[in-house]
Parts: C-alpha cells; structure tokens; sequence
C-alpha cells in the first residue's frame, strides 16, 4: 500500500503509544508488581503459556540478540524461576521451562495485568471498549507484517569489508545530505568527513583498521569504519557510522555495530571510543546496545556548527 499518512497524524499515535507505555509501568523498576525487567517479566509469560522453549526462539520472539537472551535466561535460572534442560531431540540445544515458583510467578503477573487493564477498561463504554480491542489487534498485525517485510529486505542486504570502489564518495554524500537537512551542517562537515576518510583509506588494509559498508545489490545502505591506529593506547576509533535514511527500519544500524563489535573483539582493543552529539537518540540507542556508554559531553564545533559533542567508550570483553 503506498500512501503518505501526515506526519502530525503519525505524532498523535507516537504520542499515545506514548503514554500507554508509562501508564503500564514500562518505564519503571519493577514491571507488573516484580523486580524484573520488561523482557524478563515477558519471557515468564511466553514460557508460561509454552509460546516458546528454546532460548533461540526467545529471542526470536523478543527482539533481543543472542548475548541478550544468554544473559536474561541465566538471571531467571539463576533465580529459580526458570529451568533449563537438555533437548533429547538435539542435543545442542537447550529447552526452557517455569519452575514451580516461576509458575507462581507468572499467575501473579497474570493477576496483576488483568487488574491493571480492567480498570482502565471500566472506564469506557461498551463501544469504545470494542473500537480499542480492534485497534490493538490490527496494530499488533501491522507491526508484525511491517517486521517480516524488513527482514525480506534484509536477507538481501551483503556487507562488504574493507575498500570498495566508491566507498569515500557515498559515505561522504550519506554524511552530508542527512547532516544538511537535519542538523544545518554545510561545507566544513563534508570537507572534514571526505578528507579524514581519504586518509584512512590510505591505512586500510593495515590489519587493524577496517570498513564495513552495507549493499543491496549496487545501493549503499550504511557504513561504519574502525580506526586502530589514530588514537593509540590499544584503543579502537569508530568512525563515520552512518545509515542510509531509505533503509531504517531494515537493522542496517545494528548490523554493522555487531561486526564492528566483533572486529574489535577479535583485535582484542583494550576499548573503542567514538564521537557523536547530542540529539542523535536513534543512534545512541544502538551504541548503547552494543556495549558504548556516555562518558563525556561539552560544547564544540569541530564538525563546523556548533553541538554538546559527546563521547562514548566500549570497554574490552563486553559482551
């Protein structure tokens, strides 16, 4: 279906959406009356109602990544809430089942969103009680529907390493038309972004630096580039991360921090350090996913418009 809904309309239901993640708690410790986080307190309820068994398919249903799901099963283990037992059927996996106090955990849960939901409901009439069960089904479709055809678009994706014909050229032009439309960067940002990268691509294939760029057939959709050499110290400078604003959506971002991650790793880096600034939530999101933390911010203009330029640091074993 191609059609371009208003974006004040798309606001209105981003707002909402909203205020019902705060009204049911998400953004507080301690989610449906226990001390778990949001995924754990979802992974009781799937492996309650046997929507899943295996780690892998927890993930799956979650969204999270493997060392995500590795972590979050070993706390429920850990707390006797969850059992993990060998698959007969193949034994490299792994089945997930809820203890007795984990069964007793997930009808507490159940009693507590029940409540929760049905007094809010008591608050509406029978019609719109009846427009908001159709809604949120439709919705929850539309996602799904909106993830599968992501991930059919992804499974085209190729990363390519190291130098490619042209890379310099779409990473630059990538950097400045976002940075111009959104953020008023001009000249100084594009200069500064061709020529360092012109520069590093003299020391490309020097086993500790390298690029991860992301294709779909002959389309640029991202790239992210590792420096090992400019900061010395066995750190690891990341570099010129960016994704094509036509492929959000796709796990362009996320791709390319995960091998850059593994490159690092690999390496053995005592950290990496990376500088970006203030507003960029949707990438923040993602270094912070990927092991960065905050660890300085002040004001400067070295990209040529003046930002809080802030810097963020991953330190070695993350996982």
């Amino acid at each position: 279906m191609n059609r371009t809904i208003p974006t004040p309309r798309i606001d209105g239901m981003r707002s909402s959406a909203r205020a019902i993640v705060r009204e049911l708690g998400f953004m507080q410790k301690g989610l449906a009356g226990t001390e778990l986080s949001p995924s754990a307190v979802h992974a009781i309820i799937e492996l309650g109602y046997g929507t899943v068994t295996t780690a892998t398919d927890l993930g799956d249903l979650l969204h999270l990544e493997k060392s995500s799901v590795s972590r979050l099963v070993q706390k429920l283990a850990q707390d006797g809430l969850i059992a993990i037992t060998m698959d007969l059927s193949d034994k490299r996996s792994r089945r997930l089942a809820l203890t007795i106090d984990g069964q007793r955990l997930l009808r507490e849960i159940e009693n507590f969103g029940r409540q929760q939901l049905r007094s809010a409901c008591d608050q509406l009439v029978d019609s719109d009680l009846a427009q908001i069960e159709t809604g949120l089904v439709l919705f929850a479709k539309a996602l799904r529907a909106q993830r599968q055809t992501a991930a059919t678009s992804a499974a085209n994706v190729e990363v390519r390493q190291g130098y490619y014909p042209g890379v310099i050229a779409s990473v630059a032009y990538l950097h400045a038309s976002y940075y111009s439309a959104n953020y008023g960067f001009g000249a100084v940002f594009e200069r500064k972004v061709a020529t360092e990268m012109s520069e590093f691509m003299s020391r490309i294939d020097r086993p500790m630096n390298t690029t991860f760029s992301a294709y779909r057939g002959d389309e640029p959709l991202g790239s992210v580039s590792l420096d090992g050499e400019d900061l010395g110290e066995d750190v690891c400078h990341l570099r010129w991360f960016i994704v094509n604003p036509a492929a959000q959506g796709l796990g362009i971002g996320n791709l390319l921090l995960q091998s850059a991650s593994s490159f690092v790793d690999e390496h053995k880096f005592e950290s990496t350090r990376l500088w970006t600034f203030k507003g960029l939530d949707a990438a923040r999101h993602l270094y912070e996913k990927n092991g960065f933390s905050l660890i300085h911010e002040a004001a400067g203009k070295q990209w040529g418009t003046e930002v809080v330029e802030q810097e963020f640091a991953r330190p070695r074993g993350y996982s």
